[in-house]
């Protein structure tokens, strides 16, 4: 009888032990390289992660550790983000060129080393080097722990539908000869699905991307936007969407006939096959929010309120708060082909009045870790400069231009941060997919017009926000996120459309250790890319 109630024992606890006993260690080797490939009837070199466009997909279970190696055999500097992942105390692994890590030089290598903690659901990878996240890019798709359903009835399949933009030329030549000229970046050439553009473009249909169903079953969708500057409309033909998750975080299901996308973040959708046997599009066609601004037109082939799935206790009361503008600005300067942005200016963007300048000898966290001082100020504004009407079309000339600046904004770990996003209608408004690094956050809300603490207080949902960490700032508006600051570190806060990070419509949160072990940044690894020119 002993022996049997130390069995049953035994085996009680062991059922609590082994989603943790099963976790693996899983090892991938991304080699950076050029690849030959043929799109819109060109063939070009592009850059890819072992020759594949999209690149692999990392398939992990929550628990798991991974270890990925980068081999850097382009050309270009490079690092890797992997996006939407928290990397708790971990921002070696976080990616962004210069804000946590140098960049992986030509020939040289780094494992970024992490786990997976408590998050599930379709998140991505990607380059977070120059434009180099046009072609290097791909999903990352975090199953719940084994043994552990799905909050929704199990789907027969899963495909990962990646969204990308693509250029007739070499991304990296389009950025530079905007950076050159001071005018904004060329649009894309094409939208793409999975890697193609579809059977409405030359060239192309032979190698549309196809998503074999069988009649009847029930395929989960888990859509990404990788593109580097559009929003992106999706629908498919014939067929109703339930939408689940967003950003790797479950919603209270609902339906509809189409998603938005803005640049960054990810939807999971459930789709029914209850049409007829056939052939039905899935397509993807731009939200162009910024008036008389051209956008890519195209249309591959291949806002709507979301809510957490219950309940959530929403962190409470604000101890630090950020009411920042985000925008476009230009800067004066001398006519003549270095100037070639509107009436003789170059493009520029902001927060707060501050067009975001990333160092170029060492990373913000190496210089925050080891004390380096002179890299960066720690006095990023709270509050806007100057008040006025941020989202009229007729601001005086005098706001248009802001000031280059690398200025962190300071928070206290454990801190409840709560963040103001105001678009504004300098040179034009337009939506803007903010995200934070090394955070979820929950949406509290959002709106059309300039923020008002007292009027919008009411319109707070503080009992099912949902939890991001893209949200898309309406074109002419604003949204209101909060979490809590539980992550040292320095953490990124960006635009995702990479033509306005270019022009520096980011800032740097950087929240300081706690009292405890297990609230401080780790130490960096030994093989942390060495930063020298």
């Amino acid at each position: 009888m002993r022996f049997c109630c130390f069995s049953a024992a035994a085996l009680f606890l062991l059922s609590f032990l082994l989603p943790a006993a099963v976790a693996e260690e899983r090892f991938y080797e991304f080699v950076v390289q050029e690849t030959l490939v043929k799109r819109l009837c060109k063939t070009q070199k592009i850059i890819t992660v072992n020759g594949q466009f999209p690149g692999p997909t990392i398939e992990v279970y929550d628990g798991d550790t991974v270890a990925i190696r980068a081999v850097n055999m382009a050309r270009y500097n490079v690092t890797l983000h992997w996006h939407g992942l928290r990397q708790l105390r971990n921002g070696w692994a976080d990616g962004p060129e210069f804000v946590t890590q140098c960049p992986i030089r030509p020939g040289g290598s780094y494992t970024y080393r992490f786990a997976i903690q408590g998050q599930e659901g379709t998140l991505w990878w990607h380059a977070h080097s120059s434009w180099l996240r046009a072609t290097v890019h791909g999903a990352l798709v975090i199953h719940p722990r084994r043994g552990v359903p799905y909050p929704f009835p199990k789907p027969h399949s899963e495909f990962p539908v990646v969204l990308a933009e693509w250029w007739r030329r070499d991304p990296i030549a389009v950025l530079r000869q905007s950076m050159i000229t001071g005018a904004p970046p060329n649009v894309s050439d094409a939208i793409l699905i999975n890697g193609q553009p579809g059977d409405f473009l030359e060239c192309s249909a032979q190698e549309t991307s196809i998503i074999p169903v069988a009649a009847g079953e029930t395929t989960l969708l888990r859509i990404i936007n990788a593109a580097m500057n559009t929003e992106l409309f999706v629908s498919l033909a014939g067929h109703k969407m339930t939408v689940v998750a967003a950003d790797a975080m479950y919603t209270k299901p609902f339906e509809t006939t189409v998603v938005l996308l803005g640049p960054g973040q990810t939807t999971d959708v459930l789709v029914t096959a209850h049409a007829a046997p056939g052939r039905y599009y899935l397509a993807a066609r731009a939200y162009a929010s910024a008036q008389g601004v051209p956008f890519d037109n195209t249309t591959a082939t291949a806002i709507f309120h979301i809510r957490s799935p219950a309940p959530v206790k929403v962190p409470g009361p604000v101890t630090q708060e950020v009411f920042t503008t985000v925008g476009f600005g230009l800067f004066n300067c001398m006519p003549g082909p270095f100037c070639q942005g509107p009436n003789n200016t170059r493009f520029a963007a902001s927060m707060n009045n501050v067009s975001f300048q990333l160092p170029n000898t060492v990373s913000l966290l190496q210089a925050h870790y080891h004390h380096i001082p002179g890299v960066f100020t720690d006095d990023f504004p709270p509050l806007p400069p100057v008040f006025f009407d941020f989202t009229s079309q007729n601001i005086p000339r005098a706001l248009w231009q802001p000031v280059k600046g690398t200025k962190l904004y300071r928070v206290k770990y454990g801190a409840v941060v709560q963040i103001v996003f105001q678009d504004t209608g300098i040179f034009a408004a337009e939506e803007h997919p903010m995200h934070i690094h090394g955070y979820h956050f929950y949406v509290l809300a959002s709106g059309f017009g300039n923020y008002d603490p007292v009027r919008d207080a009411h319109k707070f949902n503080l009992v099912d926000p949902p939890s991001r960490n893209t949200i898309g700032v309406p074109v002419g508006g604003w949204a209101v996120v909060r979490f809590v600051a539980d992550n040292p570190g320095v953490w990124l806060v960006h635009c995702h459309i990479d033509a306005h990070l270019t022009g520096g419509l980011a800032m740097a949160l950087l929240v300081e250790d706690g009292e405890a072990e297990l609230e401080a940044t780790m130490a960096p690894p030994l093989d942390l890319p060495l930063c020298v020119l």
